[in-house]
């Protein structure tokens, strides 16, 4: 399989599993197949910001404890976001990425003098990333708002920083905008505008894909094929204590459903044997202890691991 036939076959399949409570088909609710590969992107490489780092950085920043980027009682509407950083032709996902994150407050303003809204974490063993913070307000830029935007510096074990930029989709300031508005070049930003659902709890998920120049561990990529098989959902998702999970084989292969922490530790085996080709459903209930958050479900044939999809636990 060619290098395009591999990025084709991601941009159809492999972000659309990241999508909260809907199938691995779509992205977004009346997606069709050609929009579908038009706004997925993984796969395509992470651009840089014009903009760049911006007059607004701080050096040192804390490394974030418990995922928070925003305090609790930081106002602004709730915001999570996850991801997972790959190498350029995804063939490896990158744990101990250290991504360094900072935006404005709701009202438009950073904290030029503390460490507010303004942190590091790390991509973990599987090489996802999460961070929870409020959607950054706008300000203006000469006599023009800029669109709400999350600053990112990605540092890949012992490679170069990328420094860029991150948008949401629906934003009225996006064309006007002198960074996110590029579609062409370096600086291009059309993959780094990510759509935004709310989810039970009225906290917007957004899902951006990482892809930077760095050595990690093998995904299996390379030798994935449309024969290989998929997860089609987890529902409900959100779900309290049990979750359906439905995928499908599509050839006589070993067959691993794995559930990992945010932390990239196996926290359940759902199923590990050869099967024939055909769908399944797998239930996972997990023990009252384990606590409530996101976790990622794992399919791998022969090893290869070839979907993923998040889920969230949520009781109350």
């Amino acid at each position: 399989m060619s290098k395009n036939d591999r990025r084709q076959f991601l941009k159809n399949t492999s972000l659309a599993a990241l999508a909260i409570g809907t199938p691995l088909i779509s992205t977004k609710a009346n997606t069709s197949p050609s929009k579908l590969e038009e706004d997925t992107n993984i796969c395509e490489k992470t651009t840089l910001d014009f903009y760049g780092e911006g007059p607004f950085y701080t050096e040192n920043p804390p490394i974030l404890q418990n995922n928070q980027l925003a305090q609790a009682d930081e106002p602004g509407d709730r915001m999570i976001i996850t991801g997972r950083v790959f190498n350029l032709d995804c063939s490896e996902y990158i744990p101990n990425t250290l991504i360094d994150v900072w935006h404005a407050n709701h009202d438009g303003a950073y904290d030029n003098v503390g460490y507010n809204l303004r942190g590091q974490t790390t991509s973990n063993e599987q090489g996802f990333y999460i961070f929870e913070t409020i959607k950054p307000g706008k300000y203006l830029n000469g006599n023009m708002f800029r669109p709400a935007h999350i600053h990112f510096k990605i540092t890949p074990p012992n490679f170069p920083t990328l420094i860029t930029q991150l948008y949401f989709e629906g934003d009225p300031d996006l064309e006007t905008d002198a960074a996110s508005s590029i579609t062409s070049g370096q600086y291009d930003a059309q993959h780094r505008i990510i759509p935004l659902t709310e989810n039970s709890s009225g906290t917007l998920e957004g899902t951006w894909d990482i892809v930077v120049n760095g050595d990690g561990v093998t995904t299996g990529v390379s030798d994935i094929h449309l024969d290989k098989g998929i997860i089609y959902r987890a529902s409900p998702n959100p779900f309290s204590d049990t979750i359906n999970i439905r995928y499908g084989v599509y050839k006589k292969a070993r067959v691993s459903l794995l559930v990992f922490d945010i932390n990239g530790r196996t926290v359940a085996t759902l199923k590990e044997q050869t099967l024939a080709a055909d769908q399944y459903d797998a239930v996972w209930q997990p023990d009252a202890a384990l606590p409530d958050g996101h976790y990622f479900v794992a399919l791998k044939i022969n090893d290869l691991q070839v979907h993923y999809l998040k889920i969230v636990r949520q009781r109350s």
